[in-house]
């Protein structure tokens, strides 16, 4: 199954499930908390009022070399809104791709997608744990706070 008849295949709408895809086509779900959507909110509107100009979208599907993964948060520039709109998945990773480990993620899931966001174009890539703390990736590898965002906190508490 593509990804576009996933999104408009009518039984999978309003799954408490983020849906994504493996290499093969297959649907892979994992369960999203209250708490993940917590983080979600709160990351997505600190992006907001920290950058001036591009977007900051959640769930925003990318086609990777292992499927149609779904990053939490994403920014992307205007440049990259401008220049691919309303794709559905991105064929390209935005500038930034959030991850927010769940309980049924393993943190080698979490630097997997690391490493396929990074390797279709995302400058950074950020990944919150369950204690709200945040690492940075980039292509170096991790590290200490975020260019694209350089006064994002390194840890998120509610």
């Amino acid at each position: 199954m593509n990804w576009a008849a996933i999104c408009k295949d009518p039984t999978l709408e309003n799954l408490p499930y983020k849906i994504e895809t493996n290499r093969k086509g297959q649907i892979v779900m994992s369960p999203a908390s209250n708490e993940h959507g917590i983080y979600q909110s709160l990351i997505s509107s600190m992006l907001f009022n920290l950058k001036t100009g591009g977007i900051v979208i959640s769930e925003c599907s990318i086609l990777t070399g292992d499927g149609v993964k779904v990053a939490d948060v994403a920014w992307l520039s205007e440049q990259f809104f401008k220049k691919h709109r309303k794709k559905t998945p991105y064929q390209v990773a935005p500038e930034l791709c959030v991850e927010i480990i769940s309980p049924s993620n393993t943190v080698n899931e979490m630097l997997e997608k690391t490493d396929l966001y990074l390797a279709k174009g995302a400058k950074e890539v950020w990944i919150l744990n369950a204690k709200g703390e945040i690492h940075f990736f980039d292509n170096s590898g991790k590290i200490k706070k975020s260019a694209l965002f350089p006064n994002f906190p390194k840890k998120i508490s509610y």
